[in-house]
């Protein structure tokens, strides 16, 4: 894992307009990420993550296609595997013990305020160094 010029790139997965928007603009104001592709369902997050080996992916669970556990799995599963941060609004211990199995990197509820969320993604990328 690495980030070319000391930017990470970052692929967002959610059905919801509104999360795409707010994340986007979270992050492209941090001057290490960049959004390289937005996703709103399952089989398009495998596809342009096959295509545009981001460096992470912000994953919602609830997607069309496929639920966010099984393109986690399938997104692990690949030859040069992006990190994966679930962000849901399902922070039970059921839907965390998922997300861990299905190998995600760190699991979020969409509650967390932006700097916490922020703090998240940089633990995470200093873990996959």
């Amino acid at each position: 894992m690495y980030a070319s010029q000391g930017v990470y790139s970052i692929l967002i997965v959610d059905d919801s307009q509104a999360v795409r928007e707010s994340l986007g603009w979270l992050l492209r104001a941090e001057r290490n990420m960049k959004v390289v592709g937005e996703a709103v369902n399952g089989l398009d997050a495998i596809q342009l993550a096959i295509q545009l080996r981001p460096d992470i992916v912000i994953l919602d669970i609830e997607l069309p296609d496929a639920d966010g556990f099984s393109v986690t799995r399938q997104l692990k599963s690949l030859l040069h595997p992006p990190l994966v941060v679930i962000l849901s609004i399902h922070g039970d211990n059921v839907s965390r013990r998922q997300g861990a199995l299905a190998g995600c990197d760190a699991f979020v509820e969409k509650s967390i305020s932006w700097p916490k969320f922020l703090a998240v993604l940089r633990e995470v990328l200093k873990f996959s160094k």
